[in-house]
């Protein structure tokens, strides 16, 4: 049973990294980026990018034509306390979100701006 743990943990964003365990949403949060628009668009990997960026936001509705924006999960998991965050940039178009980059923080690097 462990092993099956150890595989699914690999493959899935809301189990454990350090326990195996599946996690819980503790949060969720809509933000837009104001500084990434269509055919402007450049990837970070920085968590100190994103705390400086992020604009929060209540639904897509609010993101102007053109701008990305990015969905934020917290995940705390219930065995061993451990937190991550995966946040998820997107552009809105007709109702529907591509996808540009996933990112995912489980050392700490967001608990500044959370």
């Amino acid at each position: 049973m462990g092993f099956f743990r150890n595989i699914r943990s690999i493959f899935h964003d809301d189990w454990c990294s350090r326990c195996k365990s599946q996690m819980e949403v503790v949060r969720k949060q809509l933000y837009a980026l104001p500084d990434q628009r269509v055919g402007h668009y450049k990837a970070h990997d920085d968590a100190a990018y994103y705390q400086k960026t992020l604009v929060p936001i209540e639904k897509k509705a609010q993101v102007p034509t053109g701008m990305y924006a990015c969905g934020m999960h917290v995940y705390r998991c219930p065995q061993c306390g451990h937190q991550a965050v995966k946040l998820t940039v997107f552009l809105p178009v007709r109702d529907e979100e591509k996808v540009e980059q996933a990112l995912y923080f489980e050392d700490g690097e967001m608990d500044a701006f959370l």
